[in-house]
């Protein structure tokens, strides 16, 4: 729904454009690139625990789960792969709920706030 909904918080970019600079941004630093989008936990879930051994970092934006998803949170320890933790809006300058995430802890690090160039910024901090 990136691209269509509230897009005052999200912006108008949608994922495959955000996606196509990630993409862009890989190749010309030598890299490779994978993609995965689901609404569903245990499909992320899932994707997250076979990176384990297999890809050498995450950009992850997990929506609603950030602030409740142990099983994600789990997921992402015994993965053994770095991950950062993205937001497309200010989680601070939002609803309450939203100021705490049960992800951050075991991230490299977390990004929010800064549109689609979250997800760049991301990337680099990987690449780096």
């Amino acid at each position: 729904m990136l691209g269509q909904r509230e897009t005052d918080v999200y912006g108008m970019q949608d994922l495959e454009t955000i996606n196509a600079g990630l993409k862009t941004r890989a190749h010309n630093a030598g890299a490779d690139i994978e993609f995965f989008q689901s609404n569903g936990e245990g499909e992320l879930v899932t994707f997250i625990q076979q990176c384990r051994k297999r890809i050498d970092g995450i950009v992850l934006n997990a929506g609603a789960y950030t602030h409740y998803s142990v099983a994600l949170r789990d997921a992402i320890s015994a993965a053994e792969v770095p991950v950062v933790e993205v937001h497309l809006s200010n989680v601070y300058k939002r609803e309450a709920f939203r100021y705490s995430s049960v992800l951050a802890p075991v991230c490299v690090g977390v990004i929010s706030g800064f549109g689609a160039d979250s997800y760049r910024l991301a990337l680099e901090a990987l690449l780096r």
